[in-house]
């Protein structure tokens, strides 16, 4: 397909209209929710977004940065040529590689993951903070894992931050999300041990056997788990602290995962 190459009326201004509506998809959840859209940049996120099966609707680009030739391959019908000015308007990146897409949300339902035989599954409840949901998912990415189910999310998933600070990992993932009671039914429904990283009642994490079908699920550094987690899990697990605090936090959904990804020999 050729690409059809837009000159938006009035382009340079971050006064048009249009542009006006792309600031309002970067900051506002509501406007995402309302158009099933989010805004992304740069050329590896857009390129592992095609891969992950995410739909480009627009492709707004710099022309003195991005060549005709290498919007082709995104077999994008509209490509608009912006300014620097209203690139950096849209832009959350101080790098600028000068390229920017609207893409299609998808609905990340627990219905439509797809799993392995024998699948390894992150479960993260109420993470709040953007920046900790990319970290998880960057490391879920580097583990290779079949998901990740966000439990009770308190943050929108294309945040730009949370697109950002995943660096493309949002979209390499398989993602559900669904509330704690959804969650659990989900994963008892399909047979998935469930091991809750929390201090009550914990057994050594390294002690169970991760090899069959299994779900770590984390919680935040401030609460925690909620009660039904500790109580609907297989076995609670801990991570042996040997420094001044107990902590808890998303850092230790890496431990977990690669101990199981070691149990089943990498």
């Amino acid at each position: 397909m050729l690409t059809k190459i837009h000159l938006l009326e009035n382009h340079h201004s971050a006064q048009n209209p249009f542009i006006k509506s792309l600031v309002q998809l970067q900051e506002k959840a509501k406007t995402r929710k309302q158009t099933g859209t989010f805004l992304m940049e740069g050329k590896r996120e857009i390129e592992l977004a095609v891969k992950g099966g995410y739909q480009l609707e627009t492709i707004l680009f710099l022309p003195e940065l991005v060549s005709v030739k290498e919007l082709k391959k995104f077999n994008v019908s509209d490509c608009i040529e912006i300014s620097k000015e209203v690139y950096q308007k849209l832009a959350y990146r101080d790098t600028t590689e000068g390229i920017l897409a609207i893409a299609k949300s998808k609905s990340h339902q627990l219905s439509d993951l797809k799993l392995s035989e024998n699948p390894l599954i992150l479960v993260a409840e109420g993470i709040e903070k953007p920046g900790n949901i990319g970290a998880l998912l960057r490391t879920a990415d580097a583990a290779n894992i079949d998901a990740v189910i966000i439990a009770n999310p308190k943050s929108d998933l294309y945040n730009p931050n949370v697109v950002r600070s995943s660096v493309g990992c949002l979209f390499t993932n398989q993602i559900a999300l669904g509330s704690t009671e959804e969650v659990i039914a989900y994963l008892k429904k399909h047979n998935i041990a469930i091991y809750s990283a929390t201090l009550q009642n914990s057994n050594s994490y390294h002690v169970e056997n991760y090899t069959t079908p299994t779900a770590l699920v984390v919680g935040t550094e401030a609460t925690g788990l909620t009660e039904p987690w500790r109580s609907e899990s297989t076995q609670n697990i801990i991570i042996p602290m040997q420094g001044e605090i107990d902590s808890m936090n998303v850092s230790v959904a890496a431990i977990l995962l690669f101990e199981a990804k070691r149990q089943r020999g990498f």
